[in-house]
């Protein structure tokens, strides 16, 4: 359903009605459709994968996990299932978070925290992660105070209203992400001319590739079979 879902979108993107071309109510009810079939295709993959992998009590969590998961709820409103799901290996979630935290709290370098999720939204899109489109574009709103950023990346970045920087960087995140064995010096030539260097490289490389490895893969040519390992949507353990 996901599969069908983005198609959907690139099909609205090509129209005269693409949301950057429309109000941004309009893009909005573009936008509440399409997070009504993703809470139908997530409850559907939660269900799923938790029947496998049961999602643990929170209160047999070690205290650490257990604290940052109550904080995330605290300011979410619920708990991102990822969050749950981890928590059964615990050495497993302290190293995931660690490592999202390095990467997208980074103080310093030339890339921005919406930068980062510029990043996340654009490769998700092209992972068909709608979930994460969805999530990280919220907050690439907030960082870059455009309301409509987030649904144009996700949808065509080539023609989203971003600076030729963030172009630069997200034609070489999407290299990483469809193509990395076909990154050459030109690639790194285009970050350079744009004010960026070789540890802004690193990171977009390491925030495509990180987000890559926790989203969904298509499985068979042609269809819109995907699995979820860990389901990214909201917990139904939401209070405690």
């Amino acid at each position: 359903m996901q599969g069908l879902t983005f198609r959907l979108l690139i099909r609205y993107e090509t129209s005269a009605t693409a949301p950057w071309r429309f109000p941004a109510q309009n893009a909005s009810d573009l936008w509440h459709t399409v997070l009504k079939t993703l809470t139908a295709d997530i409850g559907a993959s939660v269900s799923q994968t938790t029947a496998r992998y049961p999602v643990p009590d929170l209160n047999t969590l070690p205290e650490d996990l257990k604290s940052k998961i109550l904080e995330v709820q605290e300011k979410a409103g619920f708990i991102p299932n990822v969050f749950l799901g981890l928590a059964r290996r615990p050495a497993e979630w302290r190293a995931f978070f660690a490592y999202h935290d390095a990467l997208m709290l980074k103080e310093g370098g030339n890339l921005s925290k919406g930068d980062r999720e510029m990043i996340v939204t654009t490769t998700s899109a092209a992972n068909a992660c709608l979930y994460c489109v969805v999530a990280h574009g919220a907050i690439l709103r907030i960082y870059e105070k455009k309301p409509l950023v987030a649904d144009q990346v996700a949808v065509n970045y080539r023609k989203a209203d971003i600076t030729p920087k963030q172009m630069a960087m997200l034609d070489f995140a999407m290299k990483v992400c469809n193509a990395s064995h076909t990154v050459e010096d030109a690639d790194f030539e285009a970050l350079y001319a744009h004010g960026m260097d070789d540890e802004d490289a690193w990171d977009i490389t390491s925030i495509t590739a990180f987000f890559w490895a926790f989203q969904p893969h298509r499985q068979r040519d042609g269809d819109d079979a995907q699995r979820r390992v860990l389901p990214h949507g909201p917990s139904a353990q939401t209070k405690i």
